[in-house]
């Protein structure tokens, strides 16, 4: 099952990517109904879910202090772009098992600029 989720991300993030350009002060208000779970930036704790920085790159089930379901934890996905699209557009689909309740985003704008507003924080939660 995993290769093909890959497969589909990777087709549909390639499409997506270049046909919606990403707007990270969008992406700021989109993470409005992440912050129930998720912080992102300096000083960002592990709520319910993992603090998103420096989500491109790493290892699903990987920051620590996080509690994660046994299904993130041996999902072993790296997150990329295409992956993240995806999987947020159904969480529950993507990683069976999973205890995150988002119902998943849909539109293909909104994620690209959820996305762009994300890549914006490092590992430290600094900006560039």
């Amino acid at each position: 099952m995993k290769p093909r989720i890959i497969a589909l991300a990777a087709v549909f993030g390639a499409l997506a990517s270049a046909s919606f350009a990403q707007d990270p002060a969008a992406g700021e208000k989109i993470f409005v109904q992440c912050k129930a779970c998720h912080q992102v930036g300096p000083g960002a704790k592990n709520l319910t879910g993992p603090n998103l920085n420096g989500l491109f790159g790493r290892k699903s089930g990987s920051v620590e202090g996080a509690r994660y379901s046994a299904a993130n934890k041996t999902w072993g996905q790296v997150w990329t772009e295409e992956i993240f699209r995806t999987y947020i557009q159904n969480p529950r689909e993507t990683i069976p098992g999973t205890t995150m309740a988002f119902a998943g985003l849909r539109d293909a704008q909104k994620i690209s600029d959820l996305i762009a507003y994300l890549k914006q924080f490092g590992a430290d939660g600094k900006t560039p």
